[in-house]
């Protein structure tokens, strides 16, 4: 059995794009915007580590940062998370074409990320 590897983050609040600007002159990232996605940049370039995402947050959750953990089977998974005293915070979703994710908390309420490994 191997380990589920981190596989993207994210950084988001209500300024998007000021936040992307912050990045972008304190540690010299580069971004990309998502097309369709507004709001929501992606890192580019090399030496990044693991890449991520800067963005604006949705309604329900404003302001958040969550590393994505690349894992076999969402639904398995957060019924283990659910076992060991976590809690579902989005349930799997797809979005075709780009990846199939879901969120949890943790015991501590921190936020964490599930993607299907094929993407």
């Amino acid at each position: 059995m191997s380990a589920n590897p981190i596989v993207h983050w994210e950084l988001m609040g209500p300024d998007g794009d000021g936040l992307k600007s912050f990045y972008a002159s304190i540690f010299d990232w580069s971004f990309a915007s998502v097309e369709g996605f507004d709001g929501y940049h992606m890192t580019e370039g090399e030496n990044m580590g693991v890449n991520g995402a800067i963005g604006r947050g949705s309604d329900e959750m404003p302001v958040y940062q969550c590393i994505y953990v690349s894992v076999e089977d969402i639904d398995a998974k957060l019924a283990e998370v659910e076992a060991n005293g976590g809690a579902t915070a989005m349930p799997r979703t797809e979005i075709p074409g780009v990846v199939t994710f879901a969120m949890f908390k943790d015991p501590a309420g921190n936020l964490v990320g599930l993607v299907e490994a094929d993407e």
